[in-house]
Order: C-alpha cells, then structure tokens, then sequence
C-alpha cells in the first residue's frame, strides 16, 4: 500500500487532534499518486493510520482512518451512518442540514448537505475527488435519493489542483426545490447559487435571532430572507437589503410563500443604504448583519477588521435604544476575541453600552472537532443596546 513518512511534529500535531499534516511534516511517501488513501507511519515505523494524499496542496496528508484495515467502502459507509445518527440527534423541524461536515465527521475535505430528497456534495482535497463514485454510490443506497449534485467550485480546489465545476451526478434535479427549516418554507436553488443553496449553518441562529427580535427590523445581507422569514412573527415590520438582484427575488418569493406581507425587500448596497437611512434619522429596534466573509485569508484580517467595525458603527447609530443586534461573522480568520474587539470598538465609537445576551456558533449539523480550530468559524452575537 502506499506510504507517507512523517516527522515527530506531524506525529505530535494528530496527537493534539488536528487531521492536517503539511508538507515541510511529511518526510517521505512512497508509490502513491495524488488522490490515494495511504499509510501513516513515523520515522521509527510506528504507524499512526490512515489518510488521503495531495501532491499538490501545502496540506499533504489528512487524516482520514485509525490503524487497522485501511478504510474499503464498509468503512466510508460507516462513517456516513453514524454522521446520519447524530445528525437525527441535534436537527429537529428541518428537512435540510449538513449530513457531513469534513473534519468534524472525521471525512476530511468531504461536504454533504441534503435538501429534503435532494443531495449536494462537495470533493475538496483530492483524496475524497478520487472517491467521488463511491459517495454517489453509498447516498443512492442509503437513501435513494431524488438527485446528487456536486457544488465544485470552491476557490479552495485550486490549491488541489482541481478544476471548479458544478452539475448534477445522479437523478433530475430541479431548478428550484422546496425545503422547510423551522416551521419556515425556503425555495432553494442547489446551483448557481450561494453555498450549496442555503445558509444551512445560521438555522439554530434563526430562532435564537427570533426570541429576542421587536418592533421595527432590518435584515442586512439578507440573501433568501433567512433571518427575515424567522424574525417576521415577533416584529412589526422588517426590510431585507442585499444587493443581489436574484438574491432579492427570491427573498419576495419566500415571504409569499410564507404569507409574510411585513417583509419588504429592498436592493440595495449594505453600506450605502445603512449611511443614507442615519442621514436620514431612520431607527430600528432590531438589526441584524450577516456580510459574506470578509476575512479570506490571514493577510485579509486587518481590512476585514475595519470592514465589520464600520459596518457595526453605521448599525449601532440606527438602533433605538433597548434594540436588538444579531451580528455575524463567517471569517475564520476573524477570531471571536478579535470579533468582540472589533465590536466594543464600534460601540465605543458610537457611545452606545451593549450588553451580550447571547455568544453563538455555527448550527449543531456543522460540530467543530476539538483540534482543528478550522472547523469553529461562525460568530453570532445578540446583543442589546442599554440607551
């Protein structure tokens, strides 16, 4: 079987819990080829596993199986089952969510969310591109499914080698279909479209923002109405911006389809129309910000720092006082130290005192795996202005 040789920091760092083994750990590897599962041993020849193979990314080995037999199609089928398990555990009232999340499924690279009888995957390393028949195979006989799609054209498969594609692999898909989330309906188009389709990992985020949402709402970076459609029974009257044309057209389809004539979707630059609206003299008691990241590297933190603060700055001026904000950060790169930094900064600016009522993560259908602090990377904070 192919072979990696790593080095005592490799060794140290799979210890500590981390899947990833960088090139500079990765001593040796024999008879493999980009894509291949391969075998795991120090320099002493004590074997530590299992893992997938990249000869192109800096990211070399991760690792995808314990020692033992290496991991056949049982095997894959097992991991699968048991990310089917507890998801049944930790998603309620859904018919769409995660059913695998890469590292924190212990499938390293490996995307799959299910829209009702729809599947998405996404091959992000070429361990899991080599395997792409095989997760087809095993979602068709697990759960006959109404369509597999794969949503390939992540910038990350670059560093793979990979070309970025997007199509269907299995049964019809069509160009829209129906999911519910909450006691909500979403019309959901699984290509040409954000993510794999939906904001999947702000479901329990939703209901968190709707607990504490009153009076008058803004819903920035609105998208298909996601926070909107959830916070819509508890206030008076809610716009959602984005500056997406499509993107807004769908927010209005979704706000019919649940009957929700307080929604008023506006197009609209975030920045531009949050400035306009304080010239304005316009208030709110609720906010909520949900940007596309802004951090997309380590390099971008610093500028994507200044981005989130002003964007909070330009917010906190609209908010009456007793008002609710929901902001939110998908940048792994902006830590959550850094995130409440960046935001006691703007509510210092602003001279507002904001009291956390909640700190949250990303839904339950996406675990972070102690370890690999990669797999921890959306903020969500509630929080009230005091005057």
């Amino acid at each position: 079987m192919p072979l990696a040789i790593i080095d005592a920091a490799a060794v140290k760092r799979l210890r500590q819990g981390h899947l990833w083994i960088y090139k500079a750990n990765v001593v040796n590897v024999r008879d493999a080829r980009g894509g291949d599962v391969v075998a795991l041993e120090d320099q002493r020849g004590q074997p530590h596993g299992y893992a997938f193979f990249s000869d192109a990314s800096q990211i070399t080995l991760r690792w995808c199986a314990p020692v033992g037999p290496p991991p056949d199609r049982a095997y894959w089928c097992d991991r699968l089952r048991q990310a089917e398990a507890y998801r049944k555990q930790v998603v309620a009232d859904s018919n769409a969510y995660r059913l695998v999340y890469g590292e924190g499924d212990l499938i390293p690279s490996l995307i799959i969310d299910r829209y009702a009888d729809h599947f998405v995957l996404q091959t992000l390393s070429q361990g899991t591109e080599a395997l792409k028949d095989t997760w087809v195979d095993i979602l068709h006989e697990a759960f006959n499914p109404a369509s597999i799609s794969e949503r390939n054209d992540a910038p990350v498969r670059k560093h793979e080698q990979l070309p970025l594609q997007q199509g269907v692999l299995h049964g019809a898909l069509p160009e829209e279909i129906a999911i519910h989330m909450n006691g909500v309906e979403f019309a959901v188009a699984i290509l040409g479209s954000q993510k794999t389709g939906a904001f999947l990992d702000q479901r329990e985020n939703y209901v968190a923002a709707a607990r504490y949402a009153h009076g008058r709402a803004l819903d920035v970076f609105a998208f298909a109405g996601g926070f909107a459609l959830h916070i819509a029974p508890n206030v008076a009257r809610v716009q959602a911006v984005d500056s997406s044309e499509e993107a807004c057209a769908l927010a209005r389809r979704n706000a019919a389809r649940n009957q929700r004539e307080n929604i008023e979707v506006v197009q609209a630059n975030a920045f531009d129309l949050l400035r306009d609206y304080d010239r304005a003299g316009e208030r709110f008691d609720t906010i909520v910000l949900d940007p596309p990241a802004f951090a997309k590297g380590k390099s971008a933190v610093e500028s994507a720092y200044r981005g989130y603060k002003e964007l909070n700055l330009r917010a906190l001026h609209l908010l009456n006082p007793g008002g609710i904000l929901v902001t939110c950060s998908c940048s792994y790169h902006m830590t959550e130290p850094r995130f409440l930094e960046m935001l006691a900064d703007a509510a210092g600016d602003v001279g507002r005192p904001l009291r956390i009522v909640e700190q949250r993560l990303q839904a339950r259908d996406h675990p972070p795996l102690l370890g690999v602090p990669e797999t921890k990377y959306l903020k969500c904070v509630i929080a009230q202005a005091l005057a």
